[in-house]
């Protein structure tokens, strides 16, 4: 039996959303099949009432054994460092996790603003808030830059806005099963086997990456949304197109930028209109290319690109 401590900071509950969607292994699997026993969810478990405070209690007293900590949403500090009042433990969440985290033999951030502290850390940060061991990219956070669990790990992050639901059933498959140690994490605690290759890998729309067909419309089935819509596919990493969404899609397969939800700078522009959706170009030239081409190599390799560009590149591959 593998003891499972989902707590909730600052968050929109879209992590849970995704969660209770996973299909491989479902949420349901992990109870029948991978003997995960849930303590308590924020959503799936609040029929404890005022029980709950007791559980907790004894969860960071060792009295009742946490083998994963699951962490969603910011750690929220404001006002003025007291913490967010939590109604069903009736204490600050931030005094919980930091009592809890040295019970717990794995700690999981799950979705941006446990990982790097996502939407509420954007300038100003009136919350106070960050993730549990960044804060963007510098590391630290609210657990501190040295933290690790009881068994030496640090806190694994499962970033995303929200997280692709099978890297958190997987992840938690993962530990359950003691397959945990076959998996590395990169410099920013994320598994490599989510995170090592970028979301362009598979995306339905290279051919088009590579002649520089581009479209400036959202939702249609051809072109590259690299050149005028921003998409940051070829930046950001993740499996989104390895590992399909329901096993079905995408958002570029849907037509739809990525908008790089698993890096720490997300969100980019702060979400600003008119910068999203728009590829920030100097004198044609994305500002931002692919990691390991320099501007000027990309300039000439654009000009080919379209000098050789077959006429099918600019057709819908998808017409039936």
């Amino acid at each position: 039996m593998t003891n499972v401590l989902w707590l909730q900071g600052g968050a929109c509950s879209g992590n849970t959303m995704s969660f209770l969607n996973a299909e491989e292994p479902t949420a349901c699997d992990l109870i029948a099949d991978f003997g995960i026993n849930i303590l308590w969810h924020p959503s799936l478990g609040i029929q404890l009432g005022d029980n709950l405070q007791d559980m907790l209690w004894r969860c960071a007293l060792g009295r009742i054994t946490v083998d994963i900590l699951v962490f969603e949403g910011s750690v929220v500090n404001a006002p003025n460092g007291t913490g967010e009042w939590n109604r069903f433990a009736n204490r600050p969440m931030k005094d919980w996790l930091r009592d809890l985290s040295k019970s717990a033999k794995y700690v999981v951030a799950i979705g941006d603003c446990a990982t790097w502290g996502g939407i509420p850390a954007m300038s100003p940060n009136p919350s106070e808030s960050q993730g549990l061991q960044f804060l963007k990219r510098d590391k630290g956070g609210f657990l501190g830059p040295d933290y690790v669990s009881k068994t030496g790990y640090p806190v694994i992050n499962i970033p995303g806005c929200p997280a692709h639901p099978d890297w958190i059933t997987q992840i938690l498959v993962a530990i359950a099963t003691g397959r945990i140690k076959d998996i590395a994490l990169d410099d920013l605690q994320r598994p490599q086997t989510f995170f090592s290759t970028y979301t362009q890998t598979g995306c339905t729309r290279n051919i088009h990456f590579a002649y520089k067909a581009t479209t400036a419309e959202f939702g249609q089935r051809k072109g590259c949304l690299f050149y005028d819509l921003g998409c940051r596919g070829p930046m950001t990493h993740s499996s989104c197109n390895r590992i399909l969404w329901n096993r079905v899609s995408s958002k570029t397969r849907a037509g739809m930028p990525c908008l790089g939800c698993t890096e720490p700078e997300f969100p980019f522009y702060d979400l600003q209109p008119g910068t999203v959706f728009k590829t920030q170009t100097i004198m044609g030239v994305p500002k931002e290319i692919p990691p390991g081409v320099s501007h000027k190599d990309y300039a000439v390799l654009t000009v080919v690109a379209k000098d050789t560009a077959p006429k099918w590149a600019d057709e819908d591959f998808f017409l039936v």
